[in-house]
């Protein structure tokens, strides 16, 4: 009787064991990304808070500070004319990102999507497709493949994001640079688009 018991005890302890050790392997570290994820939490530790009053925005954005590691400089630096449509904010010299006022226009997104359908040359694959924001994968399509320009003769990969938000009843247009970035550029560039809100009033 106590060699079954003793047997029974053995066997429930392998089980509880192996599954302990399948989960541990199976368990992707929390700073581990698989190749087709964006890290875009609500965490922005990493960034400064900008007002965009004095630029003509009744908003602020979070930007990328000297701790994101992106470049020598992190003060934002925003290129505008006064009552024109058009901003461009840099950090440093790796992340440009442009502001354009679209009036009342709420379809930005979804009519860049048709844009980007109908390019021939690029192979176009979203990391994120959410109504109001965009992250994709441009791959510009190589000789022999169908629809490839015939000029190309290597694999050219770059990233890529556009979003729209609306303030004050103005639809805003905030896109990455036509020849993109690298992974990690557009992922705090997508965080920084998300954090676009209207200012509260005090």
């Amino acid at each position: 009787m106590l060699k079954l018991v003793l047997s029974k005890s053995l066997i429930f302890v392998g089980i509880v064991g192996s599954m302990l050790i399948f989960n541990s392997c199976s368990e992707t570290k929390p700073d581990e990304k698989g190749p087709d994820e964006f890290d875009l939490n609500e965490d922005y530790y990493e960034f400064q808070a900008f007002d965009m009053a004095g630029h003509g925005v009744n908003a602020y954005i979070f930007l990328p500070d000297e701790t994101a590691n992106i470049g020598a400089s992190t003060k934002p630096d925003v290129e505008h004319m006064e009552d024109d449509i058009y901003w461009e904010i840099n950090v440093g010299p790796n992340f440009s990102m442009t502001i354009e006022d679209w009036a009342a226009n709420k379809d930005l997104v979804k009519t860049e999507k048709k844009e980007l359908a109908a390019k021939k040359f690029f192979k176009v694959k979203y990391l994120v497709d959410d109504k109001d924001l965009i992250v994709y994968e441009r791959i510009l399509l190589v000789k022999g493949t169908d629809k490839a320009s015939p000029s190309v003769g290597v694999e050219h990969r770059t990233y890529h994001v556009y979003g729209q938000v609306t303030i004050d009843g103005v639809t805003y247009a905030l896109e990455s640079r036509e020849e993109g970035f690298e992974k990690k550029i557009i992922e705090l560039m997508a965080k920084s688009i998300r954090s676009f809100k209207p200012k509260m009033a005090s």
